[in-house]
Order: structure tokens, then C-alpha cells, then sequence
């Protein structure tokens, strides 16, 4: 096994990538550049019946969305270790087969589905709990095991269907050490003796994934724990192979916000928020799902909170960006138990990535929301209202949606500041402070906030009496940015205009 560390990240071409495989993803990735080692994706489709076309490209996408690119493998480099999708390997497995076979680990067999099945009922009817093919079972079913060597011969060349069954010892101890988890033991009288190579000449991911592994010199196997239970089979292929097998580590399941049970799309959809990276659409079904980016995430804001569901850096820091959690991260850190998923949480990570952005970068993003809604405004000033309403942003549309008044003039008031501020007095004040404003040549932040204190002082009005009724007049709104700045953006004319317009309006 080589001294580098080497982990690869395996998902299956069977529809958008989840969350869960996203954060398992970024996992193998930082630990791999935390020890100077390389992340590898392998594309694991050796069940072509659920393969789904743009499955693989869609993978590809988000994690170059979320900056954790393979170093090798499909999207990456090829360093000699390809093909990089199990299925364009086919060929190279069935050695690997019949070495088990001839070393008496695997065996043949030729049972039918139906067969199983009525083993299986009949397992049930006798009041068995779970009916297994094993130790016990097997010497009862139709296999190399029991049939004469000539039959099973014949059958073959006859193209008989059947599948190749890994060969488990009765009452063998498998003990392994995880990462995670400690110490595992399971004995093989609970568990079956699984498929390894099926009818169509595929293997299954058992055997495929072992074989995958050593060839590409993987030095530890960082996945979900949904493949625990499979972990001791995946030990007992690497002792039949004689080979040296990697580092297990099983991390916790991500879980609903608001009861027991792993996270599902249902539960996004039920919620209000994704449960994938970026958009999926399926041209071919018609299916479509939400994504992090389009919700209008920063990559760095979506893998600072993923990283924290299940990983706890020992510190009271929460803030990372890739480098930093490349630094901090500690596999032995990673916890047991589920992580219960806390999309407020996500939405306060993204709010504070937000706000950190520099004016150009804000400026950038609200141009792209202007454009995308057909709205406009002069460019002059994009920096001043990208600034002045990231403080009431998480997303980079809520710079438009909270902002719209800067780009469309109301055309509705909010109704409990006008039922409580917008007195009799409002529209005379709104139209000597329209005059005031009339006037001034130089129409700045600066000169409209003299104009407006020296109608106070003039008339000696407090602001609490004046101030409402003009944010009103002008914005529509009850609360918001500076109105000075506010009316320098707009501009004299449209200021005027909508200062006339509320006095109609409100009356």
C-alpha cells in the first residue's frame, strides 16, 4: 500500500448528489490535503439499471461549485490508475474472481430469483426472522458447492445464469478498528454469504469496490455509515485476497432538522430549503431539485456549515474558510451520532460570508440580480447600494428584494407606518422639504442632510416628527439605509417625483 495518503471520494450516477455525499466529499478532501495526499473520484456504476444520464456531470459541477476538485479520477488527472468508471473496468475483474474461486473463498450458483424467493417465504412461514444464504443455508441450494464438478460445468456451457457468492467461514470473528467508531466485531454467523459477481458480468460494489481500492493504492476508506454494516465483508474480501487493507472510517448520518430519520429531499421540500448542492433537472423524467447555489450560497459559507455538522475542531471557532479547515481538520474529531441539519444555521454562515465581501465583489453581485430581473440603476453607485443593504442581506438577491425602492418606485406604502405617522401635518412638511431639496444645486449625501436639518431647526421640529413621513414619501417603507444616502442614489428628479407622488397618494 502506497505511503501517500490517498482517499477517494465513490458515488453512484444515480441522480443529484445529496448533501450527505457532498460533506463525505469534502471530508475525504480535507483530509487528504491535511496529509499531503490525493483526492480521487471513481464513478461506482456498476448497477447500470439505475443509471441516470447527466448523473455524472451533475457530480462533477458541484464539486468544482464547491472548490474540493478531485486531484485524480474523473475530473482530475489520470496518473496511470484508470478507467475511472467502474464500468469501462469490467474486464479486469473477473481475474480477480476466479482467484477466489480457485482458492476456494467464492463459489458458484446457480439459484433462480424465484428460488430465493421461496426460500425465503418459507424461512418466514417457519416464523425465521431473516432468512440468510450462508454457512447453514447453502449446502441446501443449487450451487458449485453441492452440484457435481461436471453439472456445474455443463451449466455454464450451457449459458446458464449465475452469480459468484463469497465463501464465509462458520463462527469466524471479524475485528476491525475504525477511525471513528473504535473497535468493530462481527461474527460471520450473522451475516450472508453476499454476491460478488452477478449474471450480467458485473461485479457487485462489494467486490468491485475492494478490487477498485487496492489498485488504485487507497490508503484509507472515509464513507457513510450506511456502508458499516458491509464493512466486515469488505475485510473478509481483503483477507481472501491476501492484501493489506485500508483505514476505515464511518462518519454519522446528516439528520432532519425536527425529529428522528436521515435527511431526504421530502424533508427539504416539506422545510423550504435543498437538500443538493446546485440545481438538478433531469431532461430525460422531467424531475427537478433546488440547489445551495442558485438558493444564492457562497460556496465557502456551504462547506463552512457543512464541515461543522459532525466535525467539532476542538475550538470555539466556527468561522473557516477551505485553507482553514484544511488546518484544523481531524478525522478522530468527527463524532458518532447523526448531525441534525440546521439550515438557520446555514443561513447565518452565508449572511456573515456576505457581509465580509468587499464593495467590488457586492457591486458584482448586485449587477448580476439587476440583470437577471431586467432592473437598473446608475452604475455609479452600484458600491454604495450593495454596501448599504448587506446589512440587511444573507443572499445576494436580498440586495435587490430589500432594496427594490432603490430601483422601482413604490407604489404601495407600508400601512402601519402610514396609519401611525403619516399625519394631517405630513403633506405640507413633505412639500417644504420637496422646495427645499428643489433647490439645492449640488444634490449629495451631505447637502440634502443640511437641507433636512435646517428645516427642523427652522420650524423646531424633533426628527421623530419629519423623519417617518419622509422615509415613507421615498421609500415606501417604515424602516431602512440612511435616507440622505438613500436620496443621492435616487437623484434630485426622482426624489422630487416621489416626494409629489406619496402627498397625492397619502393625502
Amino acid at each position: 500500500m502506497s505511503s501517500k495518503v490517498r482517499v477517494r471520494f465513490a458515488p453512484s450516477p444515480t441522480g443529484p448528489l445529496h448533501i450527505g455525499g457532498v460533506r463525505t466529499a469534502l471530508y475525504n478532501y480535507l483530509f487528504a490535503k491535511k496529509h499531503g495526499g490525493d483526492f480521487l473520484l471513481r464513478i461506482e456504476d456498476t448497477d447500470q439499471t439505475r443509471f441516470v444520464p447527466g448523473a455524472e456531470k451533475y457530480i462533477i459541477e458541484a464539486l468544482a461549485w464547491c472548490g474540493i476538485s478531485p486531484d485524480e479520477g474523473i475530473g482530475g488527472e489520470d496518473r496511470g490508475n484508470g478507467p475511472y468508471r467502474q464500468s469501462e473496468r469490467k474486464p479486469m475483474y473477473r481475474q480477480y474472481v476466479d482467484q477466489l474461486l480457485d482458492n476456494d473463498k467464492a463459489y458458484i450458483a446457480f439459484d433462480s430469483a424465484e428460488e430465493l424467493d421461496t426460500m425465503r417465504q418459507l424461512a418466514k412461514d417457519a416464523g425465521a426472522a431473516n432468512w440468510q444464504y450462508n454457512y447453514i443455508t447453502r449446502g441446501n441450494m443449487k450451487n458449485s458447492l453441492t452440484l457435481p464438478k461436471e453439472e456445474v460445468e455443463a451449466k455454464i456451457a450451457a449459458g446458464e445464469p449465475y452469480v459468484v457468492r463469497i465463501k464465509l467461514p462458520r463462527d469466524h470473528e471479524v475485528r476491525f478498528e475504525d477511525t471513528i467508531r473504535g473497535w468493530v466485531s462481527v461474527n460471520t454467523n450473522n451475516m450472508d454469504d453476499k454476491v460478488l459477481f452477478k449474471s450480467d458480468g458485473m461485479p457487485t460494489y462489494h467486490l468491485a469496490n475492494i478490487v477498485d481500492d487496492h489498485l488504485m493504492d487507497i490508503t484509507h476508506v472515509i464513507r457513510g455509515e450506511e456502508w458499516l454494516p458491509s464493512a466486515p465483508l469488505h475485510v473478509m474480501l481483503y483477507e481472501a485476497f491476501g492484501w493489506e487493507r485500508p483505514v476505515f472510517a464511518h462518519l454519522p448520518l446528516l439528520l432532519k432538522p425536527d425529529g428522528p430519520g436521515k435527511l431526504s429531499k421530502r424533508d427539504g421540500d416539506r422545510l423550504g430549503f435543498p437538500v443538493f448542492p446546485i440545481d438538478w433537472n433531469n431532461e430525460e423524467t422531467g424531475e427537478t431539485a433546488s440547489g445551495y447555489r442558485e438558493f444564492g450560497f457562497y460556496p465557502d459559507a456551504f462547506i463552512n456549515m457543512l464541515a461543522l455538522l459532525g466535525w467539532n475542531p476542538g475550538t470555539e471557532q466556527e468561522i473557516f474558510d477551505l485553507q482553514g479547515l484544511v488546518d484544523a481538520f481531524d478525522l478522530s474529531k468527527v463524532s458518532k451520532s447523526g448531525a441534525k441539519f440546521d439550515f438557520e444555521k446555514g443561513k447565518w454562515f452565508n449572511q456573515l460570508y456576505l457581509r465580509s465581501q468587499g464593495e467590488a465583489a457586492l457591486a458584482k453581485d448586485l449587477k448580476a440580480q439587476l440583470d437577471a430581473r431586467g432592473l437598473s440603476c446608475n452604475e455609479q453607485y452600484l458600491g454604495t447600494i450593495a454596501m448599504m443593504m448587506s446589512e440587511r442581506a444573507t443572499f445576494p438577491q436580498d440586495l435587490v428584494t430589500e432594496g427594490m425602492f432603490l430601483f422601482e418606485r413604490p407604489t404601495e406604502y407600508d400601512e402601519k407606518t402610514a396609519s401611525k405617522k403619516w399625519t394631517a401635518e405630513s403633506p405640507a412638511m413633505i412639500q417644504d422639504l420637496s422646495e427645499r431639496f428643489a433647490a439645492l444645486a449640488d444634490f449629495t449625501e451631505a447637502n440634502i442632510e443640511t437641507a433636512f436639518k435646517d428645516y427642523l431647526a427652522e420650524k423646531e421640529l424633533g426628527f421623530g416628527k419629519v423623519g417617518p413621513s419622509f422615509r415613507l414619501a421615498v421609500t415606501g417603507k417604515g424602516m431602512g439605509p440612511s435616507m440622505f444616502t438613500i436620496c443621492e442614489v435616487l437623484g434630485k428628479e426622482e426624489v422630487l417625483a416621489r416626494m409629489s407622488a406619496a402627498i397625492e397618494t397619502l393625502g
